[in-house]
């Protein structure tokens, strides 16, 4: 019994930056229809600039997380502009071999600016766990549930609280109609996007500290971020956050009661079934956005 307590522990830490994946995937599929295969390369994006603020310039450990989200925001903004905008009205195929070269450029570049060496990066936390009763948690996880479950929160208030949140629902309900009553639609697309990529951005300076950061670490990410995705059913922001604890659910459970060599596999066999009995996906609604 204190075993599952402690999977399910980890399941909470792990399943809040997988919902941070998640959401940031199907808000932008959701609203814009693109089919985004650099969300990986965004999230060791802010993995890397964290890196580069904590460690190299020396900044603080917080500043350097926001910096990440910051960072992964503008460049959100820039992949949309240069690379999506372009591309506006033309077929899903299209766009997604664009997301796919963004994907190997950006992947290439972060090897070919910090090489190919895995790269770890100190906290100003203390290394002995907190011990409550006979369950631990490290420190560096408590804070990363917190602020993940936070970001999560900026996230739902931005889309169902906002006045941008509400352009948001519109231009998913009904591009033209919102495009009428005055909606800047390519405003809300660059928006859109910036967002998504600041909340993988986000999930990737979190974690980054807590494995190490490698060019490598994006490919898993983008295939557990379209899980969650499938899981919850496309454009489905609360769909997206279920799935995200879903599948660390399934990771954990795997790990630790059939081999820790299958942790990954097991997620993936729960999408395989998903896709067999329920392709819509588990949370799939008509309004899907908001």
């Amino acid at each position: 019994m204190t075993e599952l307590l402690q999977h399910l522990i980890n399941t909470l830490i792990l399943g809040s930056t997988y919902a941070l994946l998640g959401i940031g995937l199907t808000l932008i599929f959701g609203i814009m229809r693109v089919v985004n295969f650099a969300h990986g390369e965004l999230y060791s994006f802010g993995a890397y600039i964290l890196y580069f603020v904590a460690i190299m310039l020396g900044a603080n450990f917080f500043v350097a997380l926001i910096a990440a989200i910051v960072a992964g925001c503008l460049l959100g903004a820039i992949l949309e502009f240069v690379l999506l905008r372009p591309m506006r009205g033309a077929d899903i195929d299209t766009t997604m071999l664009v997301m796919i070269g963004a994907m190997i450029v950006m992947q290439n570049g972060e090897q070919f600016v910090w090489g190919g060496v895995a790269k770890s990066v100190a906290t100003p936390f203390p290394e002995l766990p907190l011990v409550i009763g006979s369950f631990s948690v490290s420190w560096l996880r408590l804070f990363v549930f917190c602020a993940a479950l936070a970001l999560i929160g900026v996230a739902y208030f931005l889309i169902n609280r906002t006045k941008l949140g509400k352009a948001m629902r519109a231009t998913f309900q009904d591009r033209d109609a919102a495009s009428l009553m005055g909606v800047n639609i390519q405003f809300i697309y660059m928006a859109t996007f910036a967002i998504g990529s600041s909340l993988a951005a986000a999930a990737g300076a979190l974690l980054g500290p807590v494995y190490v950061i490698s060019p490598q670490m994006g490919n898993l990410a983008s295939l557990k971020s379209f899980a969650i995705v499938i899981l919850g059913g496309l454009g489905s922001i609360q769909g997206a956050t279920i799935g995200g604890f879903l599948l660390a659910l399934a990771e954990e459970l795997g790990a630790g009661y059939i081999s820790s060599g299958y942790r990954d596999a097991m997620g993936f066999l729960i999408i395989i079934a998903v896709l067999l009995f329920r392709p819509t996906g588990l949370f799939a609604r008509v309004e899907r956005i908001g």
